[in-house]
């Protein structure tokens, strides 16, 4: 398969209309709040392991 080939089937799977993108069962701020609460314990973490600062 070449280059072009792939290049044009993924721009036509692109096209399709009808999907309307995303899961629907996914929550955006559930799912943005949920990475906001793992970063900001990772660094609480972080910040009590590196004492000597």
């Amino acid at each position: 398969m070449s280059l072009h080939t792939t290049a044009q089937s993924l721009v036509s799977l692109a096209a399709e209309p009808g999907h309307g993108g995303g899961h629907a069962s996914l929550n955006p701020y559930l799912t943005g709040g949920g990475a906001l609460v793992v970063l900001l314990l990772l660094l609480w973490i972080t910040t009590r392991f590196n004492r000597d600062r």
